[in-house]
């Protein structure tokens, strides 16, 4: 359910939530009363079970007695079977540890927390209103009230750099959440931040910076044992059609992915110390192993991989053949 600018304190220089979502604010009753139908009516056909989630506002800063309203219905809804889990999104500032306690004891299972970014002259640009402290303050109280945690980050806020996103990225694997959304910083039509671009005074990455940088950034989160559920923003396509600048990829996710393993493999194969002749990859990496139209069958051949010596199996993992030199 989208709670478009509901919660919200102001604006971010970035925000443009109804072209994100396709959803434009509502009151909060009419919210509830078509969230109950929906569910009802997905029910009736058979539908579901869902994982019921409440973006695009901030949950965890709606008036009394509304998050607990919302978590009574959804907790019907679980009852009869309609919905698993129950998640938000909210604003690190917005985390106070009994709040949370209390909507955990209300049916809340997981808060995503838009921490966009842990470096503070960049949140202070960006007129976030808060400090990278409280966003790690909001992920220990998440977890202290038994939740599971989520963490966005937005690379290429105004200015943001590669060494800046690194060290969000080892940032937040140390706060070990569940999962991590990624989502580089685009310009939309009718923000602060078209204003800042066409007076010069941003620059958005380009889409080569960007796909390095998050490729840089999967395996540390990999590693961690983090999942990393979304690239990029959905393509709305209200979205797209204000889109002004900024890096921009319908396949960003898969070209992210592709480079990230080609990183990983090439330092597989290194520490192996020896030729590569041959690779096994799990066929779920089929369609993106070599980026997008095989834009990375060169680097493949550069390590002595061609088509020819790479299999696809249905694995979990990838093996690896050299030949010792």
């Amino acid at each position: 359910m989208y709670l478009t600018y509901q919660g919200c304190p102001g604006r971010c220089v970035f925000c443009a939530q109804p072209l994100q979502s396709g959803h434009g604010a509502e009151a909060l009753d009419a919210i509830l009363a078509a969230m109950e139908a929906g569910l009802a009516e997905a029910r009736a056909a058979g539908r579901g079970p869902y994982e019921l989630a409440f973006y695009g506002g901030v949950f965890t800063a709606l008036p009394e007695p509304w998050p607990e309203r919302f978590l009574a219905a959804a907790k019907r809804a679980r009852e009869v079977g309609s919905v698993t889990r129950v998640r938000c999104s909210t604003r690190p500032d917005a985390c106070a540890p009994a709040l949370l306690e209390r909507l955990a004891a209300c049916g809340l299972d997981l808060v995503e927390i838009g921490a966009q970014t842990f470096c503070d002259p960049v949140l202070a640009a960006s007129g976030r209103g808060h400090d990278a402290a409280a966003s790690i303050r909001a992920a220990r109280a998440v977890r202290q009230a038994g939740l599971g945690l989520g963490l966005q980050l937005l690379p290429g806020l105004p200015g943001h750099t590669p060494d800046h996103f690194a060290a969000d990225v080892a940032v937040a694997a140390d706060l070990a959440p569940d999962l991590v959304r990624l989502h580089p910083c685009l310009v939309p039509r009718g923000t602060v931040l078209e204003r800042l671009y066409r007076a010069g005074r941003y620059q958005p990455w380009d889409l080569d910076t960007t796909l390095d940088a998050l490729a840089l950034a999967l395996p540390v989160l990999w590693r961690a044992g983090i999942r990393v559920t979304r690239i990029g923003l959905a393509p709305e396509p209200a979205f797209l059609e204000a889109l002004v600048a900024g890096p921009w990829h319908p396949a960003l996710g898969s070209r992210v992915r592709a480079r990230a393993n080609l990183a990983l493999l090439t330092e597989a194969f290194r520490d192996l110390g020896g030729q590569p002749v041959g690779l096994t990859a799990p066929s779920r990496f089929s369609g993106e192993l070599f980026g997008q139209a095989r834009e990375l069958v060169p680097a493949y051949a550069a390590l002595g991989l061609r088509r020819a010596n790479i299999r696809f199996e249905a694995r979990p993992d990838f093996r690896l053949e050299a030949r010792p030199v």
